[in-house]
């Protein structure tokens, strides 16, 4: 186990920002970490990172733990806030060999390293560039070139993809995937929910600073199935379709909904061809039928009770 928290709780006077978390993160996988504003996310990130002390509790990283080894852990791990620090006056290539030399890092290794890391992140054409002048998506890939530097074993982000614009995104997302491909474990927190559905292996819902779910997406998805939705479109009398539909056996609810029926079936119920003959069997004519997709944010809905701090 990679990252373990016991009964991790964190008080700031009468406010609880965790309350007795249990947290398990196997090494190499990317872990999603989701919640509202002030579940407590960056609070666990920043004790992970050592960063910040529990009130109780106990959290291991790389088996070491935090608070009595955090010397142990710091070499590590590697940590990207949500926001850029300000280092107006360096440009891209300094920014990097400053961080590097406080790696130990010297001499030709360090001009590799750097290079290399830039190679990775896609910003070698900006070393020289100031670091104040990259775009908000740029200085993010920074702040994880930055982070690579010392190779550690785990990362941990903090809303990487935050105010970020579609095309920043996927390239943030695209490099993710990658350095997990390359073996690192990877605990990212975001409120950008179907794409940690496709970048994460497991994921862990935090409400009110505890964990309502942690395993993975398919089995969150299953969780959150409480039955099937079928989405029906006719030309012909839709009010007649509804009645039709809301007096099948299975059938829980039948609406219509922008100009088309929405079918609630029981959870036993996973079969609608009985919808279709229905509709036929009263010369209704249907020009499509879809089953409803249970995504990640229907999920995270359904698991939480939207409430927050």
């Amino acid at each position: 186990m990679i990252v373990q928290t016991i009964n991790l709780t964190k008080r700031y006077g009468a406010l609880v920002a965790l309350n007795n978390l249990h947290l398990n993160i196997e090494e190499g996988e990317c872990f999603g970490y989701i919640g509202p504003n002030g579940a407590g996310k960056t609070t666990t990130i920043r004790i992970l990172a050592t960063l910040l002390q529990p009130t109780w509790g106990e959290a291991r990283v790389c088996g070491h733990v935090v608070g009595y080894e955090s010397r142990k852990i710091r070499p590590l791990i590697g940590y990207v806030p949500d926001f850029f620090g300000a280092y107006e006056d360096m440009v891209v290539q300094e920014y990097l060999e400053f961080f590097a030399a406080a790696y130990n890092i010297t001499g030709r290794k360090r001009t590799q390293i750097v290079g290399d890391v830039l190679e990775l992140t896609d910003l070698s054409y900006k070393r020289d560039a100031l670091v104040d002048s990259l775009s908000r998506g740029m200085k993010q890939r920074l702040s994880i070139a930055r982070v690579l530097l010392h190779d550690p074993r785990i990362l941990f982000l903090d809303e990487p993809a935050s105010g970020l614009d579609p095309r920043a995104r996927i390239e943030i997302r695209e490099l993710l995937k990658e350095l997990h491909r390359m073996g690192k474990t990877i605990l990212i927190s975001s409120h950008i929910l179907p794409e940690l559905a496709d970048l994460c292996t497991s994921i862990g819902i935090l409400e009110q600073g505890e964990l309502v779910y942690q395993g993975s997406v398919a089995e969150a998805l299953r969780r959150a199935q409480a039955g099937t939705t079928v989405h029906i479109v006719t030309p012909d009398d839709r009010e007649r379709a509804r009645q039709v539909l809301a007096q099948l056996p299975g059938v829980q609810t039948a609406q219509i909904q922008d100009g088309m029926l929405v079918v609630d079936l029981e959870k036993e119920t996973s079969d609608f061809t009985t919808l279709v003959r229905a509709l036929i069997d009263n010369n209704l004519r249907i020009t499509e039928i879809k089953r409803e997709e249970v995504n990640l944010e229907t999920a995270f809905m359904r698991l939480t009770k939207g409430i927050v701090q």
